[in-house]
């Protein structure tokens, strides 16, 4: 890992219940020793992508940050084309719904909706990277996504999330063929105890998936009658974000969503 590569992935510790984060703290979530630390941090706030808060000496996410987010929603509007498809399904269903856009080799979550009828509800974090191996979205980009994205993943051990996260290589392998033939990805607990998930691709100018869009519930929630309500709605809704984004569904998987609706 090079040293801006391991500068940049300090921003990736921040999310909404940790929104400042001290040097003592940095260095024990990287796992990199303090004068390393520090550098980083002086360059990452020297360039506007952190800030250090005069009184607790806590660094927070930086203006440079607002402004590149400003720039890219603005040249590629994403949050805005799909903020009424996903609150529209999420009304439809009285789940959370949430869009992720691949980031290397996790996913990056883009929006999420929660209908917020149900006193039992998932948790959504939305600075957390969703694994590949371990979550409906994941396997959905690992079927429809660069071929090569399930070669990589497989050189290293697969962390096991949840005891129900896969771990093996041949497992994956399996679900990923399985998510292929259905179109569509379940995974039951394998990120989260006690949250199953549907998920569905999402695509860009190329034959290939660029994101995911997907659909999470209490387990016990995951009823027949609901599984079926998600995996109609949420293929249809795929379709609509994929047209949104100026992409085309591939002539195989339309044909693959036509039959299971």
């Amino acid at each position: 890992m090079g040293t801006i590569t391991k500068a940049l992935n300090l921003l990736n510790h921040f999310s909404a219940s940790r929104p400042e984060i001290g040097l003592t703290d940095f260095r024990k979530l990287s796992g990199q020793d303090k004068a390393t630390v520090h550098r980083h941090l002086v360059e990452l706030t020297a360039n506007g992508f952190l800030e250090q808060n005069p009184g607790t000496k806590g660094y927070r996410l930086g203006p440079a940050i607002l402004r590149l987010a400003a720039v890219r929603e603005r040249l590629f509007p994403a949050r805005t084309l799909v903020a009424p498809l996903v609150e529209h399904l999420a009304a439809e269903l009285g789940e959370l719904v949430h869009v992720s856009l691949r980031e290397g080799d996790h996913l990056s979550p883009l929006y999420h909706h929660d209908a917020l009828i149900h006193g039992t509800r998932v948790y959504f974090d939305e600075a957390e990277l969703l694994p590949l191996h371990a979550t409906a979205s994941g396997l959905a980009m690992l079927a429809f996504g660069p071929e090569q994205l399930l070669t990589d993943l497989l050189r290293s051990p697969l962390k096991a999330w949840t005891r129900h996260s896969i771990t093996s290589a041949k497992q994956l392998q399996a679900s990923v063929k399985e998510v292929r033939e259905n179109g569509i990805a379940f995974v039951d607990q394998g990120f989260e105890e006690h949250v199953s998930s549907f998920a569905a691709p999402i695509f860009g100018d190329r034959l290939e998936a660029i994101g995911t869009i997907a659909v999470a519930a209490p387990t016990v929630r995951m009823t027949e009658d609901l599984k079926s309500d998600i995996r109609r709605h949420l293929i249809r809704t795929a379709a609509e974000v994929t047209e949104k984004l100026g992409g085309l569904v591939p002539t195989d998987l339309q044909r693959i969503w036509h039959h299971a609706a």
